[in-house]
């Protein structure tokens, strides 16, 4: 498999950094084959008109963000417009003071394509439509203009629809005349960074923005606007659900446990969400999501009563909505550290800067330091694991066996163990 000198850039600058590339995860899969099916079956269905809502549960480091950017990275493969962010303190979905809003203008930033896997999409996938109708428009020999509304007709019968469509329209119209300003001023729009009302009908001539409470609304507007577009849908990636868990009003997590809620029963077409959270967000029964009754009843609490469930090995049922990540395999880091190796040697078995027998003395030594907890954070082990492979491939005469005792987990322990 030829490594690609973007991708390896991209994976390795990640790893050293304890976070998680947005492209050419592939290169570094390991294990997680189950896992990913189940997403990629609701990835399928989202393409055929259905709706799908999913939750990765994991410990801090166990490779639930990994997972998640990898069936993103499947999502863009099957043509479906992919939105990515965290939630954190500032990015929520429900608030009254702006949060909300500030989650969808992240996830706005964040569209991805095929073509733009890394975000930044909006732009294009609106050139996109208009391209589309224009050329519809010129071989019928319709107004290009009037040909616009009509498809945009189909948005308005939505909450927020007309004015959607008035934005997009408004953005055609700086097109045509070369406007830049009024493109802009749309791009502002349909990415909610218009704060009030008012600022919105200067530019634009709409009565309304993308607030607080119409998130889900537009998201929904967006997974029927990406189809008029030539995409499949959208599909919504929210990570670190955990601070939903943290939040100290219990009002606010209640709301917000509302909106996924809504989300879970409102089953919009081509719309699919997959939620990564870890097990406390999930089971605490003061403030965790099976402390809101209606979702525990939804999801499926019962199943998850069982002790054992989350531990190395032990048995995973992944038949219901939430998926829970057990930890790797010794067999899995083992094939996750050699596709490490593969890709910092660019795909080349000859550049190779250690042999086998240092995978399986870095694997021992890892597990010696840290015990258990090694299976349960392959994020530190791959971190650790691209740093020793940096201080080889800038010191020639470097021996792995010399710099492993030096190998040190333990500050990466204590980040990624549950708060």
């Amino acid at each position: 498999m030829t490594v690609r000198a973007r991708e390896r850039d991209a994976l390795l600058k990640a790893l050293r950094a304890g976070v998680v590339p947005l492209i050419g995860q592939r290169h570094i899969q390991a294990g997680r084959t189950a896992e990913l099916a189940v997403l990629t079956g609701d990835i399928e269905r989202v393409v055929v008109g259905g709706s799908a809502v999913r939750l990765v549960i994991g410990e801090h480091g166990a490779g639930k963000t990994f997972l998640l950017h990898l069936a993103r990275s499947v999502a863009l493969d099957k043509r479906l417009v992919t939105l990515h962010a965290d939630i954190t303190a500032d990015y929520r979905l429900h608030s009254e003071e702006g949060q909300a809003r500030a989650l969808y203008t992240e996830l706005a930033r964040s569209m991805a394509t095929r073509a733009r896997p890394t975000g930044g999409a909006l732009a294009a996938v609106v050139e996109r439509f208009l391209s589309t109708v224009l050329d519809e428009a010129r071989q019928a020999g319709t107004d290009p203009g009037e040909a616009i509304r009509e498809r945009l007709a189909h948005l308005e019968a939505r909450p927020g629809g007309h004015d959607f469509a008035e934005v997009v329209g408004a953005y055609w119209r700086g097109h045509d005349t070369g406007d830049e300003h009024l493109k802009s001023a749309a791009l502002r729009w349909l990415r909610a960074e218009y704060p009030t009302a008012a600022e919105a009908r200067s530019a634009l001539g709409v009565r309304s923005i993308i607030g607080d409470s119409t998130v889900l609304d537009h998201l929904a507007l967006m997974s029927r606007f990406v189809r008029l577009a030539g995409y499949a849908g959208v599909f919504v990636f929210l990570d670190e659900l955990v601070n939903l868990f943290r939040l100290a009003s219990p009002q606010a997590r209640d709301a917000n446990y509302e909106q996924i809620l809504s989300i879970v029963i409102g089953g919009v077409p081509h719309l699919g969400f997959v939620f990564g959270g870890t097990p406390e967000f999930l089971m605490d029964g003061h403030s965790g999501l099976f402390s809101h009754v209606p979702l525990r009843r939804r999801l499926g609490a019962r199943a998850f009563a069982e002790p054992g469930l989350m531990d190395h090995a032990g048995p995973v049922n992944n038949g219901g909505p939430v998926l829970r990540l057990a930890a790797l395999t010794a067999e899995e880091l083992y094939v996750a550290l050699a596709k490490i190796r593969f890709v910092y040697a660019s795909g080349e078995d000859g550049r190779y800067l250690v042999d086998d027998d240092a995978l399986v003395a870095f694997m021992h030594h890892c597990f010696g330091r840290v015990g258990e907890w090694y299976y349960r954070m392959p994020r530190a082990t791959f971190k650790a694991f691209c740093d020793l492979l940096a201080v080889l491939e800038q010191d020639s005469g470097a021996s792995w066996r010399r710099l492993l005792p030096g190998v040190d987990l333990s500050a990466e322990e204590e980040d990624d163990r549950p708060v």
